[in-house]
């Protein structure tokens, strides 16, 4: 969504004159001793605290990483929107590589910072953070999910999140097909780690064909040991999104699935996946539509993780979430109708109900 080519000028350019600007606050994080460079940026508060998960990642550069805060936290401002939470969107990233300089001292100051904010951000796990890393945090911030169940929280996010992306994809099938069930269908996931290996497992008890693939060998090669029958395997995502009758495409990696260059060739007429931000430019998702593919916007399926980690700020109730969760089905359909009464395509019709909602609460 946010596009930031370099200069600090550019930063500024984003947050205060742009479309895809219009945060709230951003705020630039440093510890010298830890070694900790982060980036907290709140794109939205209408609704209540801001609340998304902290990434760790070894960004290029620093305009990287904040251009990845930016773009991130406004997802989360749509995403709790439309899963009918009382949260407006933030996201933190941390700069670097986690393999080399997480450390408790990090972490810790990182909670230092979350926690001066006052509550006005809440964080959680998110790529390269984990619930063993919010328990750290959260002994230096009370403002923090996703903990384990040792420590009060709710532990691991994923479990729901592939939920919420099955029920998204009930939707869709029965969108276009008109019939939830996905028996006989089949299904190329790309990314079957945290999310991706629950999300096959719900498809292969639905009676799913599912293809699959990862960047790491020993994520498929679990897959397949678990799931001996019904589930292949293809060498990379170039490949799976031309294996020849495929049904549905889920991107459940990193962002920016859906491009000039993927979608052309994409054999799948239903794209849903656990990915954040699918759609690489704006665009991406008019050239989906005029090639007849329907794309279920993935800020509204993969809102499952968010829905938990909320749940966990007032005791975690599973059976609860779950019943939130449930209700994506519905989410994703009204999306369709909407976009179908609009003459638009599904992604901006998520956009416009979620908006409206953020508007009418700041009117209140």
């Amino acid at each position: 969504m946010t596009e930031v080519t370099g200069a600090p000028a550019d930063v500024l350019h984003t947050l205060f004159h742009s479309d895809q600007g219009g945060h709230e606050q951003v705020v630039l994080c440093q510890d010298r001793a830890s070694g900790l460079k982060a980036v907290i940026a709140l794109h939205s508060t209408a609704l209540g605290p801001a609340l998304g998960g902290t990434r760790f990642y070894p960004y290029a550069s620093e305009q990287e990483a904040v251009a990845d805060a930016l773009n991130l936290a406004r997802g989360m401002s749509y995403k709790n929107a439309l899963a009918g939470l009382d949260h407006g969107g933030g996201k933190a990233v941390i700069i670097g590589d986690p393999e080399q300089i997480k450390s408790e001292e990090l972490l810790l100051a990182y909670g230092r910072f979350v926690a001066s904010l006052g509550g006005r951000y809440v964080t959680a796990c998110d790529v390269g953070t984990y619930v063993a890393d919010m328990d750290v945090v959260a002994r230096e911030c009370r403002w923090t999910t996703g903990r384990s169940p040792e420590n009060g929280g709710a532990g691991d996010s994923s479990v729901l999140t592939a939920f919420g992306v099955f029920q998204g994809m009930r939707a869709s099938a029965q969108h276009l097909w008109g019939d939830p069930t996905l028996r006989g269908r089949k299904v190329g996931v790309s990314g079957v780690g945290k999310v991706g290996h629950h999300l096959v497992d719900h498809l292969r008890e639905d009676g799913a064909e599912v293809v699959i693939t990862d960047v790491r060998a020993e994520s498929v090669q679990r897959i397949l040991d678990r799931h001996p029958e019904g589930v292949t395997a293809v060498a990379d995502t170039e490949a799976l999104i031309r294996t020849e009758g495929l049904d549905i495409y889920a991107p459940c990696a990193l962002g920016g699935a859906l491009n000039d260059e993927t979608v052309p060739v994409l054999t799948a007429r239903i794209v849903c996946g656990a990915a954040n931000n699918q759609l690489a430019h704006p665009g991406v998702e008019k050239d989906l539509a005029d090639r007849g593919i329907l794309y279920a916007p993935d800020y509204v399926v993969n809102a499952g993780g968010v829905i938990q980690v909320a749940d966990e700020l007032h005791g975690f109730d599973f059976d609860r979430c779950k019943a939130k969760a449930t209700k994506i089905f519905d989410t994703t359909l009204a999306i369709f109708a909407r976009a179908k009464q609009d003459g638009i395509p599904p992604a901006a019709a998520a956009d416009r109900i979620a908006e409206q909602r953020m508007a009418e609460a700041r009117g209140r």
